[in-house]
């Protein structure tokens, strides 16, 4: 039976490593709240994000939904967003019992369109939370120009863009607040986990609160908050991650290079296009299915699935097309979104992935058009 080649599969420390590095846990017997490795894991992220704070989160989602949280927005309030992303995002605004207000993307790179922000900008606007999909940075000047202009915040989903900088600043830099994924598909994981990454002082306390049941002692409890805390063994798992993210950046690339340069030779497969300010992490590798392929994206996915190649329609429906929010936005304008969700697919792509079967999902893709005919 052919191995399952999976969209992408989490690195991991040898085992040696991770077990030697828990060893500690069995003495001190702390497991939660805060521990050492927990304070260990913070610090060497604000070194390597060059961010002035980082709240761990027990993932990406409460990281986000905690994020918008503190800022403290009006119920009923809105947030310009893009619709072509993980559901998360969008959830983590509704959670919050704000409204979503879908904005556009640039069909060149899947980011939000800047271009169309002002115009959604209304009394009730609250907020700008753009996407860097795939690692592909948006238009953070721009961005931050729309949002001091008409006093809005800006939060990032940066899930995507673990160790990317921009004109020679980590992505954390920019905007209000950043919320990072430590899930284990990511390019860096905790097993699962999360983090928001901010420079004001301000936040810290507020996120501390919001993601500790609000409790500051023994007795007392200064506000309501959520149970969000990264723990211990997570903590051990990044930090030992971290110790070799270079090692694994390095190794995506080569794969990520390799698909680049011959799968821009396939006529009716387009690539999204770099910016040159940007430094990648290769985290992801998505094509978009163009009409002169032959065959659509659909039929392309089931191409690859007979093989045991699971490539993954990221992100398909949009957000805003999902069941759970009914017709509620069937009448957005979302043209250049829509067409990428029903066009886009996202090659495996991890550290280790065997260059001989990314070589054998280049020539299917190449080779497909002319099956059957």
């Amino acid at each position: 039976m052919r191995e399952k080649i999976f969209v992408t599969r989490p690195s991991m420390p040898a085992f040696e490593e991770y077990i030697e590095a828990i060893k500690p846990l069995w003495d001190t017997r702390w497991l939660t709240n805060m521990g050492v490795c927990h304070g260990q894991l913070e610090a060497r992220l604000k070194e390597y994000l060059g961010t002035p704070e980082v709240s761990l989160m027990v993932n990406g989602h409460m990281a986000l939904e905690l994020a918008i949280q503190m800022m403290g927005f009006p119920a009923g309030a809105e947030i310009i967003t893009t619709p072509f992303t993980f559901i998360s995002t969008t959830h983590a605004i509704v959670r919050n019992l704000l409204s979503p207000v879908f904005c556009d993307v640039k069909p060149e790179n899947g980011t939000i369109d800047e271009k169309k922000i002002e115009e959604l900008i209304t009394k009730k606007t609250v907020a700008i939370l753009p996407v860097h999909i795939y690692g592909n940075v948006c238009q953070v000047e721009e961005i931050q120009r729309i949002a001091d202009e008409h006093g809005l915040k800006v939060i990032y989903d940066a899930a995507h863009a673990f160790g990317v900088r921009y004109k020679g600043k980590g992505i954390a830099s920019y905007g209000d607040a950043s919320m990072f994924s430590f899930h284990a598909t990511k390019v860096f994981n905790t097993i699962e986990g999360g983090a928001v990454a901010f420079s004001n002082p301000e936040y810290a306390q507020k996120l501390y609160n919001l993601k500790n049941f609000g409790i500051r002692g023994e007795e007392i409890v200064t506000e309501v908050g959520a149970n969000a805390k990264m723990n211990e063994f997570c903590a051990v798992m990044g930090l030992c991650n971290l110790n070799h993210i270079e090692e694994a950046i390095k190794n995506r690339k080569e794969r990520y290079e390799f698909y680049r340069r011959e799968l821009s030779k396939v006529k009716g497969i387009r690539l999204f296009k770099e910016n040159e300010d940007t430094e990648r992490n290769y985290g992801y590798f998505p094509i978009l299915v163009e009409d002169g392929y032959g065959k659509t994206r659909d039929e392309l996915y089931c191409q690859l699935r007979e093989r045991n190649i699971y490539a993954r329609k990221y992100f398909y429906p949009l957000t805003a097309d999902q069941a759970c929010f009914g017709k509620s936005y069937a009448d957005v304008e979302l043209m250049h979104a829509r067409d990428l969700a029903g066009r886009v697919l996202t090659l495996p792509l991890y550290e280790g992935l065997y260059m001989e079967k990314a070589e054998e999902i280049v020539t299917l893709i190449s080779e497909f058009p002319q099956k059957d005919k």
